[in-house]
């Protein structure tokens, strides 16, 4: 089963399981995140197609880091002129996996572990930098999850009702 979801103002194509690098998601590392706009849902053959989301759809996964993407490099120029500048950008992703989806009466969740070790050590590793990964691991702490923890979306503020009896005394 697979499903096309929007977020940051890009479409996804996941499955469960999946690892999904997108624009910066707020939450902590290990936290649930939803995502509600599914554009469509396929298993085989049978595709459900939003108009435009599918109603009652959603796709849920863990949040394991959120960093600085890859460097990308401005330069600018005017030949003849003396004139050069070098600047760069580093743009902040969300790292997600995918652990469910659900809609159109289909469900499919993945039943692996979230491994929550930022890339920068899983890369020190690779490269056999000992000193550095213990460095590293001692700078971090691994976040502790809840089994259930989900974000409450937070109550609107009523406005302040003017009081009958204090509005006539004035």
């Amino acid at each position: 089963m697979y499903a096309v979801i929007k977020t940051g103002g890009k479409q996804y194509r996941v499955q469960a399981g999946d690892l999904l690098v997108v624009e910066k998601l707020d939450g902590e590392p290990g936290a649930q995140v939803a995502f509600n706009e599914v554009l469509m849902l396929g298993e085989g053959a049978d595709v459900v197609v939003g108009a435009p989301v599918v109603e009652g759809a959603a796709v849920t996964g863990t949040l394991i880091e959120t960093r600085k993407g890859v460097k990308i490099k401005i330069f600018k120029k005017i030949r003849r002129q003396g004139y050069r500048r070098t600047g760069g950008h580093r743009q902040i992703e969300s790292v997600v996996r995918v652990t469910s989806l659900a809609g159109a009466g289909l469900t499919e969740t993945w039943d692996g572990t979230v491994d929550l070790t930022p890339r920068a050590i899983l890369n020190a590793k690779a490269r056999g930098l000992t000193n550095l990964v213990a460095e590293l691991e001692a700078a971090w702490t691994p976040p502790v999850v809840a089994a259930a923890e989900t974000k409450k979306p937070r109550a609107k503020k009523a406005a302040p009702v003017a009081d009958a009896a204090e509005g006539a005394e004035a």
